[in-house]
């Protein structure tokens, strides 16, 4: 069951495992098309305080009317929101693909409530030039099919069958969500010298499934963000491990 926080202007449901556990708390950022039920469980022992909201748009927070696109920062600020309707400070904060964007900035911008980030598959396509041409055609593939057949088939072809059948009607009927996302995809303006500038652990998750171009993204971030690790098998859980 699903509690309600006031976000950055929405509000936000989120829920908690082992809210009173004095260790650090953990905080999951959903990918776009996915929402709180889709972010990967965490191992019970040792117990860990384990946050995971749905981003607004998604599942049962809130949007703002209309709501046609976000940013990479209007989204950190939502997660900083929660973290401070919650109290919490110094989590680590995993985030996937668009999630993962989410992360990074809410601890370059929010820094006393992050003390480590996993970033799994972060689509930061501004430092990788010769994906514009995947782009192209991933933009040609959404059109089509939202012209063909509207939104929920839209959502389905950015899913690709990487959804099963639950989640993807949750994905359909945050579609206001996806699209949303989808417009703030490239709405980052993090610099190479920003991302020299963190001095807390990162943590860049791929795995062998990680699309080319955005294998080649996390790789340029992970060369940036000093003494960045790498894990290419998509474990992010053991990655967050790793970190408390």
């Amino acid at each position: 069951m699903a509690s309600i926080a006031e976000g950055a202007g929405v509000a936000l449901a989120y829920e908690e495992t082992n809210p009173t556990h004095p260790g650090t708390p953990v905080l999951l950022v959903h990918d776009i098309a996915s929402d709180r039920h889709g972010l990967p469980m965490m191992p019970s022992h040792p117990p860990v305080r384990v946050i995971r909201y749905d981003r607004r748009g998604y599942g049962e927070s809130g949007a703002p009317e209309p709501y046609i696109g976000t940013t990479v920062m209007e989204q950190a600020e939502d997660a900083a929101a929660l973290l401070g309707a919650l109290e919490v400070s110094g989590a680590v904060v995993a985030g996937l693909g668009f999630g993962a964007l989410i992360a990074l900035d809410l601890a370059l911008r929010h820094g006393e409530l992050v003390r480590a980030v996993v970033a799994a598959d972060p689509p930061l396509y501004a430092f990788v030039p010769e994906a514009n041409e995947e782009l192209a055609e991933q933009r040609r593939v959404l059109q089509d099919s939202m012209s063909t057949g509207g939104r929920d088939a839209a959502v389905a072809a950015w899913l690709a069958g990487r959804a099963d059948d639950d989640a993807l009607a949750r994905a359909k009927a945050s579609h206001r969500g996806f699209f949303a996302d989808y417009a703030g995809l490239a709405s980052w303006p993090v610099t190479r010298r920003q991302l020299r500038s963190f001095t807390i652990p990162v943590t860049i998750v791929t795995s062998p499934a990680t699309p080319w171009h955005v294998a080649r993204a996390a790789e340029a971030i992970a060369s940036l963000v000093p003494g960045a690790q790498r894990r290419d098998d998509g474990d992010v859980p053991a990655a967050v491990a790793e970190l408390l």
